[in-house]
């Protein structure tokens, strides 16, 4: 081990308000927070599609206005995640109508953001889209276990709709009542829908269920997993399991991906 020389002592700490800790913005008008929430959102859109996260025209994330009620930016109908940028997203009304954009919304596909939205004030994006292990646990018609401590975010923390959820026009508020309180919902047969009070949010709950039933289903081929306990898993959930603690979580992968800016 080397010795600082005689009469150098190590710098002196840092005090804790000098040092740099990135928070959820603030904004002082709703056309300035419209603006960062589209950007957020056509970054987390292209993330997912870099990701491999998309399947055809099904897969969507939706994110509430912040001035217009019953209102919602969403991802339009048939383009690739990866070339989507804040001018491209449609604002959606709670009917399917589009009040601005140039492009058709999947209906059946909006319906059920739309579902959620209304069933839940606080929610500000939904996401829904595909991720092979998701459908994985999903045909399995199971939870995420509590086998790791990124999986404790979960903890008591999704629910099950354990009935195909296939396109009838029951299906959205079902799906809806099926989320209940919670931040994640596996719909079985189909997928992972996920929400959050941010975009960030959202979107890192789905990647982070994602990976969640990856390492379950691999332990399981591999053995028998070794549960955390009920009462560490919910401490662990506190821990880790906010939206605040998501929408950190979230920042260096869209950072790294370049996605926090339009690409167009």
């Amino acid at each position: 081990m080397s010795e600082h020389p005689a009469g150098v002592s190590a710098p002196a700490p840092v005090p804790v308000e000098r040092l740099g800790f990135e928070m959820p913005p603030v904004f002082a008008t709703a056309e300035e927070e419209r603006a960062h929430r589209k950007e957020r959102l056509a970054g987390v859109l292209r993330l997912l599609g870099r990701l491999g996260y998309e399947d055809g025209v099904g897969g969507h994330v939706s994110a509430r206005d912040p001035e217009f009620e019953d209102c919602y930016w969403v991802n339009p109908f048939g383009r690739a995640f990866a070339a989507i940028g804040p001018e491209d997203l449609l604002l959606v009304d709670g009917e399917g109508r589009v009040r601005q954009g140039g492009r058709r919304v999947n209906q059946l596909a909006f319906a059920v953001h739309a579902a959620v939205h209304r069933a839940r004030p606080g929610v500000v994006a939904v996401v829904r889209t595909q991720a092979p292990y998701g459908r994985a646990l999903a045909a399995l018609g199971e939870l995420l276990a509590p086998v790791t401590q990124e999986a404790c975010a979960f903890y008591e923390d999704h629910a099950l709709l354990d009935e195909y959820a296939g396109g009838g026009d029951a299906d959205p508020e079902r799906i809806a009542g099926g989320l209940g309180p919670y931040k994640a919902l596996v719909l079985r047969n189909l997928g992972l829908l996920t929400v959050g009070d941010s975009v960030e949010a959202a979107a890192w709950w789905f990647i982070a269920a994602e990976r969640a039933a990856q390492v379950q289903l691999i332990a399981r081929a591999a053995g028998k997993a070794v549960l955390i306990s009920h009462h560490s898993a919910l401490a662990t959930r506190e821990r880790f399991g906010s939206d605040l603690a998501a929408w950190a979580n979230c920042q260096p992968l869209l950072e790294a991906a370049g996605a926090g800016a339009s690409t167009s």
